[in-house]
């Protein structure tokens, strides 16, 4: 996952880009320059700046039941 690349592509700042899931910038630009991204904030990113088919397969795996009988 290419953060600063989203990012870039959202013609975003890194205020309004992490601002939008609940980041600071601070907390943004530790992700942006290695830190590694943890899963529920991965799923965060996907929702929102992911294309349609991303945000609809991350939708689904998470209204996915977690027993199955």
């Amino acid at each position: 996952m290419n953060v600063v690349r989203m990012r870039r592509e959202s013609r975003l700042s890194q205020e309004e880009f992490w601002g939008r899931i609940g980041i600071s910038q601070s907390g943004g630009s530790r992700y942006e320059n290695g830190r590694r991204i943890s899963e529920p904030v991965r799923i965060l990113i996907t929702i929102a700046y992911g294309s349609e088919k991303e945000r609809a397969s991350m939708l689904r795996a998470l209204l996915k039941p977690l027993h199955t009988s």
